[in-house]
């Protein structure tokens, strides 16, 4: 048993020397509560407790050049369950919070004479480390507020599902996150602001400390109300007695899909602060709250097969193909292992009996290998595409394999694949599938060949799946496609780190003129609000090599490059500096894009969550209960159906 439980003491201080120091991620959540448990137990059952276990630390010691600071007073960790009944029996005849765990960086913030003077890490909760210059850009932070005493406040530094999935976009496959909390992480602790400051990070509180000379009210709750008043984002909650959690834990789990901010399960207080004080706390834990963490609904299956998808960057990724499971309401085969280190963690071989769960009930993962001792999957030699040789190369989070080959065909898939795509040219009838038969055949080999496809229409015709009807729609599709806008043009050529809203914003700053971007110097990039030295080196290197700009003229002499819409001069548009939340379903609309584009034409602007900088939320079910509808109610934002929307701003 001792032997067992010093690898567990070594597996765990290893994962947590990951996740507070390097802001990577080795175990998930649910691989580091279960080895946890396992530990804890064991040191009950044989009274040891080894000197550096987890069990009796609050954290681990972060390194970094930020200044370090000592908390006032520590910021422990919480006791766990995953049974909503041990929450009931937690409160007995109490009235408790219930509120979003939220998984981001727990951030105190000091503030003197109504402005910010502080903002401290949690770290590992006694000592944590400065990041005031980049609290200050955090994007609804109050810098001051009408409380000129000395105020501390407790929340978790956050970014929204939407930033990230946007950040993500524009990083470089080599760059990006596995998750928000750590991509949150990596930006608030960043030496330079700026990073910070591009990224939307929010804070959102869910405690007060203190309030200098203020009368603080007994319940925790008033004074959540009372951070609001002081301008605050305050973690979403609802009261509750034991006879209530139950349902109300039911209510936040059927809210996780739509909930923009991540979220690793719940957190219960009780209410009352002279209750909680009383109660004291022990070693590790305050006895006054608890989280409760989503028992993941597992499934055990067999691996059948390890399949490697091969990007337009080269990047090879391992994904886990197995027999279908139910899980969380719909059937799962596949999951990504999401590089080397982790298939080689994971010892996974073909026939292994695994585990598996979605985790935070939304991206399906393989908890556990139940049958594996050595991995026998093969990391290929060769790409299975184009039989080019491969490498491993160190990234963020461990070991990747890469094609080396440039003109792999894998990656000329996936590059076609981005070019025809629904915010780049658009051009439908066009699959993944289709595009792989047109390179197998010789019909393409870069993306000028798509405008040239009528010469193989005898070809095409006779294609299994073709007939005269599907290639004329696929003609008429390219042919449609041709009418484009530069940013939509620009964003299909694939340029990394340049997302459609990047593309924007390069051809804003370039008056809509492909010359000038192309002849723009990084210097010059480098001044575009909201770009840094990353992007505007990849912009400036791409349009100063030979073989893309020979390309590039090839496919503009099909293309109709159009500038943008401007509204009537002397009529500014009724949407210009509107800010809008589109959730739910859309009737009138084909989807959300096309109702934001409209937005956007007319100098409004689209964001992801309801914040108090939000002018209006549409949405067609205005009597929802869901987050978004409660935020808007609780900031007085209007709740606008597609129809009403129409009504106001299109006649």
């Amino acid at each position: 048993m001792t032997d067992r439980m010093k690898a567990l003491v070594e597996q765990l201080n290893e994962a947590s020397k990951a996740y507070y120091q390097e802001d990577r991620e080795i175990l998930s959540n649910q691989e580091y509560d279960a080895l946890y448990d396992e530990l804890a137990a064991l040191e009950e059952k044989t009274g040891i407790v080894l000197a550096n276990s987890p069990t009796q630390k609050v954290g681990y010691t972060v390194l970094s050049n930020l200044v370090k600071v000592r908390h006032e007073s520590p910021i422990l960790s919480l006791d766990k369950t995953k049974e909503t009944a041990k929450l009931a029996s937690f409160l007995l005849d109490k009235e408790g919070i219930l509120s979003w765990k939220l998984d981001g960086l727990t951030i105190v913030l000091i503030y003197n004479n109504g402005v910010l003077e502080q903002a401290i890490t949690r770290g590992n909760g006694e000592i944590g480390e400065d990041v005031t210059h980049n609290a200050r850009v955090f994007s609804n932070l109050p810098l001051s507020i009408p409380f000129k005493g000395e105020l501390v406040l407790r929340g978790e530094g956050v970014i929204p599902y939407s930033e990230f999935y946007r950040i993500n976009e524009e990083l470089g496959e080599e760059e990006q996150y596995k998750n928000p909390r750590n991509l949150c992480s990596g930006t608030v602790r960043q030496l330079n602001s700026e990073i910070a400051a591009k990224r939307n990070v929010k804070f959102i509180a869910f405690t007060l400390v203190s309030a200098e000379g203020e009368e603080i009210s007994d319940s925790k709750a008033a004074n959540m109300d009372w951070l609001a008043e002081m301008g605050f984002d305050v973690v979403e909650r609802v009261m509750v007695t034991a006879e209530t959690v139950a349902a109300e834990v039911e209510n936040f789990r059927n809210k996780i899909e739509e909930n923009d901010i991540a979220s690793d399960g719940l957190v219960l207080t009780f209410d009352s602060i002279s209750y909680s004080q009383s109660l004291g706390r022990t070693s590790k834990f305050p006895k006054d709250s608890i989280a409760f963490k989503w028992a993941d609904e597992m499934a055990e299956t067999t691996l059948r097969e390890i399949e490697w998808n091969t990007s337009r960057t080269g990047l090879m990724n391992p994904v886990a193909i197995f027999d279908p499971v139910e899980l969380e309401g719909s059937t799962v085969s596949r999951a990504s292992v999401h590089n080397v280190s982790i298939l080689k963690e994971l010892k996974l071989s073909i026939g292994d009996t695994i585990k598996v769960y979605k985790a935070n009930m939304i991206i399906p993962q393989i908890a556990e290998n139940l049958t594996g001792k050595v991995s026998t999957a093969e990391i290929p030699k060769a790409c299975f595409v184009c039989g080019g040789e491969t490498e491993l190369r160190k990234l963020r989070d461990g070991e990747a394999l890469y094609c080396t080959n440039p003109n792999c065909s894998a990656q000329r898939i996936q590059a076609l694949s981005h070019f025809v795509s629904r915010d780049a040219m658009n051009m439908e009838g066009l699959s993944e599938e289709t595009l792989k038969k047109f390179l197998e055949k010789g019909f393409l080999e870069n993306y000028p060949d798509l405008f040239r496809l009528e010469q193989y229409k005898e070809e095409i015709c006779k294609m299994e799946g073709f007939g005269e009807k599907s290639y004329g729609n696929l003609i008429a599709s390219i042919e449609k496609a041709k009418d484009v806008e530069l940013p939509n043009f620009i964003y299909a050529l694939g340029i990394n780190h340049v997302g459609l809203r990047n593309a924007k914003l390069l051809c804003a700053h370039c008056g809509y003129d492909l010359e000038k971007i192309k002849a723009a110097t990084q210097e010059e990039l480098v001044k575009v609000e909201g770009f840094g030295e990353i992007i505007a080196h990849s912009i400036s290197t791409y349009f100063r090599q030979k073989e893309h700009l020979h390309l590039l003229e090839d496919a503009l002499q099909y293309l109709r490059i159009r500038q943008p819409e401007k509204a009537e001069e002397g009529a500014e548009s009724p949407l210009a500096g509107l800010t809008f939340v589109v959730t739910g379903d859309l009737e009138q609309f084909a989807n959300r894009k096309e109702l934001q584009a409209l937005i956007e034409k007319g100098g409004g602007k689209v964001t992801g969550s309801v914040t108090k900088k939000t002018n209006f939320l549409i949405n067609n079910d205005i009597h929802s209960a869901s987050s978004k509808n409660k935020k808007a109610a609780e900031l007085g934002i209007p709740i606008l159906s597609e129809q009403d929307f129409i009504d106001k701003f299109m006649k």
